[in-house]
């Protein structure tokens, strides 16, 4: 059986995709600590624990995420973009980029904003477009 987030990136699930290459995907958390808060996965290795991966497999998330972040920080006003690998809520590696104001951005413990599907809709149209200028 597929994993939630093999799911999203095979179409099979909606979201809001802001970067995709070969092997990994990027798009938007659904429940966001700030607008712009992006998960990015490799596309063919299910694995739950990131340093499981094939290092080839590893060292091209990092790469990939590098650019995303790259695009998000172009896209998204913000002082600069965190990053967490926590991977305790889906049994499928993902790294967590997250636009950051302060520090306290990053607290998985605080109140979440919400952030429309209209809203979501142009802020991955604008992180990919920043993107696919990388």
């Amino acid at each position: 059986m597929a994993t939630l987030f093999t799911r999203i990136a095979n179409g099979e699930i909606p979201s809001y995709k802001v970067a995709e290459n070969e092997d990994y995907y990027a798009f938007l958390d659904v429940s966001p600590l700030t607008p712009g808060h992006t998960l990015v996965i490799p596309k063919k290795v299910e694995d739950d624990y990131i340093f499981n991966l094939d290092p080839e497999v590893y060292e091209g998330l990092w790469a990939f995420a590098r650019k995303v972040a790259v695009a998000i920080k172009a896209a998204v006003p913000c002082k600069r973009v965190g990053v967490a690998v926590l991977g305790m809520e889906v049994p499928h590696t993902h790294i967590h980029l997250v636009p950051m104001q302060t520090e306290g951005d990053m607290d998985w413990r605080k109140e979440r904003p919400v952030v429309t599907d209209g809203q979501k809709a142009e802020i991955a149209k604008s992180i990919l477009a920043e993107y696919e200028k990388l």
